[in-house]
């Protein structure tokens, strides 16, 4: 198939009947293949309607993380900005949080003040819309790279992964800013495969993504780089001399004018500041390679500050936040690679080159650059939750190869398909198991979530402590003294408790005189005071969080008010 022709078969986002993405001949007949990816097709709509329906009926159980407050309090503060006709810049001196784009919290701050809703349950179903959006963009990128089947199976690795179903409706700034780097990718990706053919929508999604990428964080220059890599190897690919790459450069640049244009504006509007000054968005960029702060992480049982990790802590939480499943076809994809250099080298197997280009490179430099810089990092892969549907698409592609590899044995392959569809299942059993904390999921290689105590970072965002709340709730309700007051000490941001906690109930900074204290177990603040403890939450054998009743160390009980 020539560049043009592959071009042509990605119109509609799917394979040629018979064909993978990449070009490769299918292991099924024509026909067959055809209905397959038809099935396929329906069965990925069909999880992405499923994530919807249960993205609207879990919502409300989820627990305000550490940095909820603040971010929220950043997007009411722009709201001001643009309600005073850009005079009240309060935002730009609030905390650091000028640093960040705020396209999440104003849209969350502006959503606020016309839909009756409990303001955080609000910003958990944006969140989660978000995230289901990032699952959409990553079931299109396999799509275009891998074919159908591929698109089903990175959907359904992506859904299987803790870190991105159970982190969407708390990581309100990583799986937003992952959503749109995903997007950012699959229309680089489908403008680099199509030069020096160019499509409006392609240069205009990719600007709206990359834009709204940077309405949230700096990071997005990852995705610039990509761009940039993708449009040189389009022009290098499609050009036979000196003169024809220009050309396709040439038009390359010039069709990226107006997605340039896009992304500058939507960046003005969610991360104002950026654009108030022209080295704003340096100043960010160099902030950020060097940013740290007072708080220890733990890499396999070693506690160290954040500024102190190694440059493997990224890739060492990814070896075992990912599911054995997502690894097995990382694994797959490897050496299919390798096989594959000799082909993707040559003339004929340049336009698949072109195609996986972006999303190895995607996958692959973020968790590089780790390795050689050694940045400040904590919480796991949090700060890097957007490499989690590259590398989606990488595993599905690796599971492809090694389905085609194994036509020769078709018994073997269907019991290894088998195999691999019950594997699936432990990871649903799991993940439902910890609900609503999936985010805290651990593969074996880890010992599981019961083997991450004390060796690996669990519930950091304190998500469990709404739920501590309610059991803190029913527990003085249930002693029948409706009047009297209580106090109550968190570790974790006060608001954390204190927008579920029943009237009669009172946040403390004075932890010592505090009748209850609440903590989450990560990094054992839970024992950092005593008190009996009255009520936990556990998930899969593990506390995640305790309430403890310190009334007889305080010495008395309030009296009525």
């Amino acid at each position: 198939m020539s560049a043009a022709e592959h071009a042509g078969a990605r119109e509609s986002h799917a394979p040629a009947p018979g064909q993978t993405a990449t070009g490769a001949a299918s292991a099924w007949p024509r026909g067959e293949a055809l209905l397959s990816a038809v099935r396929a097709q329906h069965v990925a709509l069909a999880l992405l309607v499923a994530t919807g329906v249960f993205i609207v009926f879990t919502f409300r159980q989820y627990g305000i993380s550490n940095d909820e407050e603040v971010q929220h309090v950043y997007g009411r503060l722009l709201v001001e900005f643009y309600a005073s006709g850009f005079v009240e810049r309060a935002a730009f001196a609030y905390k650091n949080l000028y640093l960040y784009g705020g396209l999440f919290d104003l849209i969350a701050a502006t959503l606020e003040q016309i839909v009756p809703m409990n303001v955080w349950d609000l910003r958990h179903l944006l969140s989660g819309a978000f995230g289901l959006a990032g699952l959409a963009g990553t079931w299109q990128l396999a799509r275009l790279v891998v074919g159908e089947r591929g698109g089903l199976v990175a959907l359904v690795l992506l859904l299987l992964t803790g870190g991105w179903s159970g982190a969407m409706f708390t990581h309100t700034k990583d799986v937003p800013f992952a959503a749109m780097m995903t997007w950012a990718l699959y229309f680089t990706t489908r403008f680099a495969i199509r030069l020096p053919a160019v499509r409006v929508g392609d240069a205009i999604g990719l600007g709206v993504a990359i834009g709204a990428a940077f309405g949230l964080r700096v990071g997005a220059v990852f995705a610039v780089f990509y761009l940039g890599v993708a449009v040189l190897a389009a022009a290098w690919i499609g050009g036979d001399d000196a003169a024809a790459r220009l050309k396709i450069l040439r038009r390359a640049l010039l069709a990226l004018l107006p997605a340039g244009a896009v992304a500058f504006a939507l960046m003005a509007v969610f991360w104002p500041w950026a654009v108030l000054s022209p080295g704003n968005l340096f100043r960010a960029m160099t902030t950020f390679s060097h940013f740290s702060f007072p708080l220890d992480t733990i890499l396999d049982g070693v506690v160290m500050k954040n500024g102190e990790v190694p440059g493997h802590y990224l890739l060492s939480y990814l070896l075992v936040r990912l599911p054995e499943l997502f690894l097995l076809g990382i694994a797959f994809a490897l050496p299919a690679g390798l096989r594959a250099l000799p082909i993707l080298s040559s003339r004929d197997g340049r336009q698949s080159t072109l195609i996986l280009l972006p999303v190895a490179l995607a996958a692959a430099f973020p968790v590089v650059y780790t390795l050689v810089a050694a940045p400040p990092l904590y919480n796991g892969i949090r700060h890097f939750t957007f490499v989690l549907p590259p590398l989606a698409v990488i595993a599905a592609a690796g599971f492809h190869s090694a389905w085609r590899h194994g036509a020769p044995w078709p018994r073997t392959r269907l019991a290894a398909a088998a195999g691999c569809l019950l594997l699936a299942l432990t990871h649903v059993v799991s993940l439902a198991r910890l609900h609503p904390y999936e985010y805290v999921f651990y593969n074996a290689f880890a010992g599981g979530v019961h083997g991450s105590v004390d060796r690996w970072e669990q519930d950091y965002w304190s998500s469990s402590l709404r739920e501590a709340v309610g059991l803190l709730n029913a527990y003085v309700a249930a002693e029948g003294r409706p009047h009297r007051r209580h106090t109550v000490a968190v570790c974790a941001e006060s608001l954390q408790a204190a927008a579920w906690l029943a009237p009669g109930l009172d946040v403390t900074r004075n932890w010592r005189a505090a009748d209850f204290f609440l903590s989450a177990t990560h990094m054992n603040c839970d024992a950092v005071v005593k008190g009996k403890i009255v009520r936990e939450i556990v998930r899969d054998g593990v506390v995640l969080a305790i309430v403890r009743d310190r009334r007889a160390l305080v010495g008395h009980e309030r009296e009525p008010k």
